[in-house]
């Protein structure tokens, strides 16, 4: 058991029976021993409702609630460039600026050069969230973030700047993808030490539903500047970018600093202040003086061990592989969830029941999109992680069982040689299965990946860890954005069923590696890692200063049960 609640009672079950049992039993037996143990226990009672337990109402975390928003703002600003540049490289001042010229005479980018100038962005934010993810550390959460969003803003100089040199707007995508790499991963982090942990996975869940507003606006950004003939196209969306990095920076301003950070650094007054802004507390409260035990015993520990070193990801305790390889999987799979295939394959199903515009066609999923993850604010801290992600995995498989088959067989009855020939009722019903689709992933594995990571690590490896994690997600995001155009030109909708067998394989690696942390704050995530929990019995986990006497900690470490039992057992 790790020790960073040292001076907290832990009444525990012992599975031996030890002299302090024994005596305690004697004393059982007088009147005046069974007065101590009632005054004993009536203690324990007082410890437990004065000092973990809050009795605030939702309803006064609002500014809490306003402060998180403002750092998911940063989710916005990495949703605006996906919800733009889908439209810039199908506009027609883009495409003679950058583009090439066929033998008709038409301007036109290639696949090879619009997958570079759209997903070389995400090589980018891989390498800013592992390169500039150490900011947070240095200079604290908020300024790492005011940092980043100024690099940002310099790649959207050079974009904007970009005249007829298709290179030069490569290179601003670079240079704002570093930015946003490193939005990614200090947003969610700080939103994570800043929120209360009854809250935590919805106000984490807000930096996604941010991802899907801005790529919802900019979507219809971009369908009220197509009409245009000049730049303004594509420069009018493009330069709203200064005007979301103005808000960021200016809402850093009112977001309290991580308590975190603040007792690493030994601003302990500050970070009081923090947490008692935070929980919605007087700043003598015994629960904030409880939460700052916590982490100056957890800042204590790390500090002891010297520097955190990059090989910490691997041989670190407790269980710090297991939960690198767990934030790479989780990060790796919501990309592999196949949600850019709708996207891809939306315009051309659209066209099959006579909607040809695809700037509206863009608008139609940017709104199922953001709305369905508006849901997942209340799904995340309702059913738990591990729930919401299982059963996302089994409404995405069906999902593709339809799309995909009847794609492959009924949109187009003459083959997909005679693409121009298709069935509107094949149409139709893959929209709405498309739609369905899309309430499965954004309720579920949309938000949940980055709640995830934001609450898994220990303080120590936190940015390090996180910035792996995400470059994961960058890396894969490249490959799929890079070759769905050529795969997808060789086996059409058979594409879908690749992504079936990764959510498939997704369920069972959620099952078996993904451990629950809802309602447990950072420092208590560490400690069921440090007792070696199995999996799928994580959500009965209990912190040791809430446990009752009849705990047994050692039956949630060993299952002997088959395997089936345990599938379709509780997680």
């Amino acid at each position: 058991m790790n020790n960073s609640t040292p001076d907290l009672v832990t009444p525990q079950k012992s599975n031996s029976s030890n002299g302090s049992d024994s005596n305690g039993s004697k004393v059982m037996n007088s009147p005046a021993g069974k007065r101590d143990i009632e005054a004993e226990d009536l203690g324990h009672e007082k410890e437990h409702s004065d000092v973990p337990q809050l009795n605030n109402s939702k309803a006064s975390y609002i500014s809490v609630c306003l402060s998180c928003f403002m750092v998911a703002f940063g989710g916005f600003i990495f949703g605006w460039d996906t919800g733009t540049i889908s439209g810039f490289v199908n506009m027609q001042d883009f495409l003679q600026r950058f583009g090439s010229i066929n033998s008709e005479g038409n301007y036109y980018l290639s696949k090879v050069r619009t997958g570079l100038i759209v997903s070389i962005f995400n090589i980018g934010c891989a390498i800013g969230g592992i390169v500039l993810a150490k900011l947070s550390d240095v200079y604290g959460r908020r300024r790492g973030l005011v940092i980043v969003t100024v690099i940002y803003v310099v790649g959207i100089i050079i974009q904007i700047a970009s005249i007829d040199k298709w290179y030069q707007y490569f290179i601003g995508r670079i240079i704002s993808g570093l930015g946003v790499g490193g939005i990614t991963v200090m947003s969610p982090m700080l939103i994570s030490e800043v929120s209360p942990k009854e809250m935590r996975g919805a106000m984490v869940s807000c930096y996604q539903l941010m991802v899907t507003l801005g790529i919802f606006l900019g979507y219809c950004t971009n369908y009220g500047t197509k009409t245009y003939t000049n730049s303004v196209q594509w420069r009018v969306p493009l330069g709203l970018c200064f005007a979301w990095a103005i808000f960021m920076i200016c809402g850093m301003s009112f977001v309290p600093e991580s308590p975190r950070f603040l007792v690493e650094v030994g601003k302990l007054d500050e970070a009081r202040r923090s947490l008692a802004s935070t929980n919605k507390v007087s700043v003598d409260s015994s629960f904030v003086q409880h939460e700052l035990d916590l982490i100056e015993a957890s800042v204590e520990e790390t500090k002891a061990a010297g520097s955190a070193s990059w090989s910490e990801l691997v041989t670190g305790k407790p269980a710090m592989l297991k939960r690198t390889l767990m934030g790479i999987m989780i990060q790796s799979l919501q990309q592999l969830t196949g949600d850019n295939y709708f996207f891809y394959y939306g315009t051309t199903v659209f066209q099959a029941v006579g909607m040809q515009d695809s700037f509206q066609t863009s608008i139609v999923f940017g709104v199922v999109n953001f709305a369905c993850t508006g849901l997942s604010l209340y799904t995340v801290d309702k059913f738990g992680r591990r729930n919401c992600l299982l059963w996302g995995c089994i409404g995405m498989i069906c999902c593709y069982v339809v799309y995909a088959s009847v794609g492959v067989t009924r949109l187009w009855p003459e083959g997909s040689g005679h693409s121009d020939i298709s069935s509107s009722g094949a149409g139709n019903c893959m929209i709405v299965f498309a739609c369905f689709y899309i309430f499965c992933f954004a309720t579920t594995w949309a938000p949940i990946a980055y709640v995830l990571i934001s609450e898994t690590f220990p303080l120590r490896v936190k940015s390090k860890a996180m910035s792996v994690a995400t470059a994961s997600n960058w890396i894969w995001g490249f490959l799929i954005s890079f070759f769905t155009p050529f795969i997808t030109g060789a086996i059409h909708f058979s594409y879908g069923y690749v992504f079936m067998g990764c959510m498939v394989f997704a369920y069972f690696y959620v099952f078996f590696f993904v451990n629950e942390t809802k309602g447990l704050t950072l420092e208590e995530v560490n400690d069921m890692y440090a007792e070696g929990v199995l999996a799928w019995k994580s959500s009965r986990w209990v912190p040791a200063d809430r446990r009752q006497q009849d705990y047994n900690a050692d039956e949630l470490m060993h299952d002997d049960a088959p395997f089936y039992k345990r599938m379709f057992g509780s997680n």
